[in-house]
This record gives C-alpha cells, structure tokens and sequence, in this order.
C-alpha cells in the first residue's frame, strides 16, 4: 500500500476525522445568519475560559490583534519601551512598533530558545512599560522569574502564547498553570496551523482583571461598549460565528490533538537521538513541550544541505525563523547589528522544523527518519 504524502501540517486528514461534527457547527451558523457575534461565539469564549482557566476571555481577529489590543489596553505607546526576544514570528514585535513603542530585545536560551532571563534586568530602563516573553514552538518561557523581575519592576508582562495553548508551567511550589494565564494578558492565535487553529484568522486575550477585559473587548469593538459610543480609539476585530463554531468543536479534541503530537515527537527523539549532527529539542524543567513545531538545530552549516536532502526525497520541512527581528529591514531604525544577539542569530541559520501533526503515521514517522539518518555528511 503507498504512503499518502507527507505534509508539514495535514489539515485535511484532521478535518476528515472529525466532518460531522464540524459540518453540523457550520451549518447550525449558516441557518442563523448570525455571521457576526453570534452565539457561538460566546460559547466559544466560556469553553475556552474553562479549559484554561482565565476568567475572562476575549475573542479577536487573529494573534497579532491579540497583541496590539493588549499594548493599547496597557496604555503603551510613544516614549514606552517593550522587553521581548528577536528570535520570534514577526507580529510579537510588530505589534509593538504598531502602538508607537520602542521593541528592545533580549537574546534567547540555548536550550529552549525562549528569552533568556539572566539578561533581562539589564534590559529594564525607566522606559520599560511592559515585557513579551514569548512561548515558543510549544513550550513556555521561564515565567517565574521573569513575572518576579516584572513584580519588582512594576511592569506589565504580555504572553505571548500563540504557539502554545494547553502547554502547562511548573512553579517552584508545586503549582501548574497554563501558558497565557500567567500574565496580565495572554495572547493566543488560531491560525490554521496551530494546535487549535480554525480555517481561517483567530485570536483571544486572555485576563483575571475584570477592568481590563472590558477595556480589551471594548478595543476589538472599535473602542466601544455600547454601539456608536466610542470610549477609546480601538480596532476592527472580532473572531466571526464560523469561527467560533469550528473552534468550539476542536477544543474538545484538543487534548487528543496534544497526546498526538507528543507521540510524534517522541518518536523523533528515539529515533534521532543518537545522531551528534543534529540537537532535538530540549525538555524543561519548568514547562511542558505541546509540540506546535519540532523543532531540530543541524550543526556544521549543514541546515540548508538537510532541507533539500528532504525535499528531494518528497519530505516538507521549515525554517522558523531564518532571520531575527533586530535583523529585519523594518526595524533598521533601531540599530541594531549582527553579533548583538548572537544566538537567536546562530539559531536562524541552524533549526529546521520537520513534519509535526496529529495525523502523522508511524510508516511516515519511519521514512523521515530513515532519511534524516541518511543524509550525506
């Protein structure tokens, strides 16, 4: 029997597995015509208040509205500085630059590649309004002593949780909580990709501040509470009823949609361990790892050589991210220069992400493998 194709994400095969279930939602919304703010919506965002345990949970657009919602809640904008990594999608510093704030970076861990606490306080100036740590590939940032460094500071901390819903921090005395719920606000995406995406743009915010959910959801909504009455200046974004229905359906299959993917990754680790080319992500003693990308560092300048040795053998892979932020032609004006951040610089030309989803077969799990370990050195 041939082996189907092997896809980076297979949203299809997901999509397959549950059509029932997502065409009635879909078509419960078109028999309402509630296109817009219809009740599922609301479901949506009290399931996902009680799978993650926020009290309150505002639906968005898409995760980088998430962000710039959250930044003009906070009241940051011109003359305010932002801590946050340079090793991370381009929205969490894009939506920094959005409000009219300085991004100021600090570099990441070699081991988890999030942002390495031992720098941040000297990052802190009395311009520092806010820092984003952000929850990378699906594991979290080293949140407790970067909420203390925050604490001490009086400085509001925005996670940056779209890669990593249901991922679960460890504290020193024994409590769990989950990424994005740590924070002032947390910040979720649902792009297709993501462990729970829908078939379009999503996003939510996440707080415990009664106060601040209001402003947040009062922003999303044009910067008003009550229709025509304007409070604030805000944003056109609100997650539509299509949305809200397909994801209220794959929230219940989150958990399964994690354990598959964990299965994956652990057979990558058993498979590819004994390979001294190739670093495979590391395990935290703080956070669990959801796997929203597998995410390998290949030694020896040999990064490139392996992506196309895949791809020749019908393999996909992806570079996430091939350069930093303080890099990017956009943020030029911050002046930055390679070597200031040397190792989200040396991460961009090593780590390569390979296939990683919930419908990935062991028969497919073997052939990347196999290739991987045959790759010409």
């Amino acid at each position: 029997m041939k082996m189907n194709p092997i896809q980076m994400v297979d949203l299809k095969s997901q999509y397959l597995r549950i059509k029932p279930e997502i065409d009635a939602a879909i078509q419960h919304v078109l028999d309402s015509t509630a296109f817009i703010q219809g009740a599922p919506v609301k479901e949506f965002e009290e399931s996902l208040s009680q799978y993650t345990g926020n009290k309150y949970v505002i639906s968005c657009g898409n995760g980088t509205d998430a962000l710039t919602a959250a930044l003009m809640a906070l009241e940051i904008g011109p003359g305010d500085e932002v801590v946050t990594t340079p090793f991370t999608f381009i929205a969490t510093v894009e939506a920094i630059a959005l409000v009219g704030a300085k991004p100021v970076f600090v570099d990441v861990c070699e081991e988890t590649f999030t942002l390495d606490v031992n720098r941040l306080e000297s990052a802190i100036t009395p311009k520092t309004k806010a820092i984003i740590p952000v929850h990378l590939y699906g594991q979290c940032a080293d949140m407790e002593p970067i909420l203390n460094i925050a604490n001490q500071h009086n400085i509001r901390v925005i996670e940056d949780a779209c890669q990593a819903i249901g991922t679960e921090y460890h504290f020193a005395d024994g409590s769990v909580k989950q990424a994005g719920t740590m924070g002032t606000v947390g910040c979720l995406s649902f792009f297709p990709s993501k462990n729970l995406g829908c078939f379009g743009d999503g996003g939510a915010l996440m707080t415990n501040d009664a106060d601040l959910a209001g402003k947040l959801r009062s922003i999303c909504r044009h910067g008003s509470s009550e229709r025509y009455h304007h409070e604030r200046i805000g944003l056109n974004s609100r997650l539509d009823t299509l949305q809200a229905a397909i994801l209220t359906v794959k929230l219940d299959h989150l958990q399964e949609y994690i354990t598959a993917r964990k299965e994956a990754a652990t057979y990558y680790h058993a498979a590819l361990s004994d390979l001294d080319w190739l670093s495979l992500p590391a395990s935290s003693p703080y956070s669990t790892h959801t796997y929203h990308q597998f995410t390998v560092r290949v030694k020896n300048g040999r990064r490139d050589a392996l992506k196309q040795h895949l791809a020749d053998k019908g393999i996909p892979s992806a570079i996430y991210y091939p350069v930093p932020a303080h890099l990017q032609p956009a943020y030029a004006s911050l002046n930055h220069h390679k070597g200031d951040f040397p190792m989200a610089e040396q991460l961009c030309e090593e780590v390569l992400s390979l296939p990683m989803h919930t419908e990935l077969t062991k028969e497919q799990l073997d052939y990347i493998c196999h290739t991987i370990k045959n790759f010409p050195l």
